[in-house]
């Protein structure tokens, strides 16, 4: 069987479909590495919404993808941008989401780590903003995940210099119940956080990223770096205190950092291991025997998909991620939040398609390559 895929100069190309998909099996713990999927939401395509609704969640449908993760031994980073944090899922259905999530990670025995964020505002003085960060840490806190602080559009648009984010995020440290995450996520994935940290200048940025944990590092489990800059990372780790962890969120980079260099490594905090789950959690399981080459071999391959769904405009990642789910079988539908399914283009989605399925991440190929026909044909691709 062949399927005729859309180039962008709109011809068409006949691609053949893999027959089996790349063998997978829930397996031990991971002993070198601690790693977190961030987690996409599936919409309920038969709510009557809108765009500028508020979400409509098939809560059955995105706990079993919660448990899919787990099963293979990744931890679920919650209410993430993956989730569609400030893209289609306000703080009212992220502190849905935390709480049944949370609840789900307890009784099936998953890690979870949740987003705190500002999102129930839209701006504010420095102490609108702290006690927004407040209210959403009480509520992971509460929930008894672990907190991940994430960068908040409300802060970068009215501190005026490094000294407020100093002052919030000490804040913030100071009264955590547990150490935390903290997330630098760059302007090409939420252009609204440009010059975080008090300076669009990176190294200056950085300094005061790290004087933030230099100065509460008992209360910092790690950083979440997505600047999509290996080199920076490295740099940054490098610098990190004693005991605090780096979670790689390079979606470009991920296999070099996370194997690491002899000065150290980079953990995991990753959308594409969304759509990769399975095959991650087999190369890293094969990195814990201190098999390198062979982790490398396994998640290589995979770079290429994962900058094909990452390419600019960054933040429509998650129309790639839902996409491939649908594909998956993990959900009936390839409907999103937001209606956010509109965000890429017919042949971003079949490459996303053909990439995929060469590396075998469809558990049901055929179905697969069925749904992507019905897809072509509504873009009027006859097959």
């Amino acid at each position: 069987m062949t399927i005729q895929l859309p180039l962008v100069n709109g011809a068409l190309r006949t691609y053949e479909p893999r027959t089996e998909p790349l063998a997978l099996t829930p397996g031990t713990p991971f002993t070198s590495r601690t790693v977190f999927s961030a987690a996409h939401v599936v919409a309920d395509p038969f709510a009557d919404t809108t765009p500028d609704s508020p979400a409509a969640v098939d809560w059955d449908a995105t706990l079993a993808f919660r448990r899919h993760l787990w099963s293979h031994g990744l931890g679920v980073a919650e209410a993430m941008d993956t989730a569609q944090r400030g893209m289609g899922l306000d703080w009212a259905g992220a502190a849905e989401l935390i709480r049944r999530s949370a609840a789900e990670a307890h009784s099936v025995g998953g890690r979870i780590a949740c987003g705190v964020g500002t999102d129930q505002i839209t701006g504010g003085t420095l102490a609108e903003i702290r006690a927004a960060y407040e209210e959403q840490l009480a509520v992971v806190e509460e929930a008894g995940a672990q907190a991940i602080l994430m960068a908040s559009r409300a802060l970068a648009a009215t501190a005026r210099g490094p000294e407020d984010y100093l002052e919030i995020y000490g804040h913030l440290l100071r009264q955590a119940a547990e150490p935390v995450v903290l997330h630098w996520l760059g302007p090409m994935f939420d252009p609204a956080l440009e010059g975080y940290w008090g300076s669009s200048d990176l190294d200056a940025a950085t300094d005061t990223f790290l004087e933030v944990i230099s100065a509460h590092p008992d209360k910092v489990d790690g950083i979440k770096v997505s600047l999509l800059d290996a080199q920076r990372e490295i740099d940054l780790r490098r610098r990190l205190p004693q005991g605090v962890r780096c979670y790689t969120g390079d979606d470009f980079n991920y296999p070099e950092l996370i194997a690491g260099d002899e000065q150290g490594f980079s953990h995991a905090l990753l959308g594409i291991f969304d759509p990769l789950g399975p095959l991650a959690a087999e190369a890293v399981r094969v990195l814990d025997t201190g098999d390198t080459p062979g982790f490398r071999a396994l998640l290589d391959p995979t770079v290429e998909l994962s900058r094909h769904l990452f390419q600019a405009p960054t933040r429509f990642y998650k129309t790639g991620v839902v996409f491939l789910a649908w594909l998956a079988g993990h959900q009936s539908h390839f409907t999103m939040v937001g209606g956010l399914q509109s965000a890429r283009s017919l042949p971003h989605f079949a490459r996303a398609y053909e990439l995929a399925d060469g590396l075998g991440l469809f558990p049901d190929p055929k179905l697969a390559e069925e749904r992507m026909k019905n897809l072509l044909s509504l873009y009027g691709v006859n097959q």
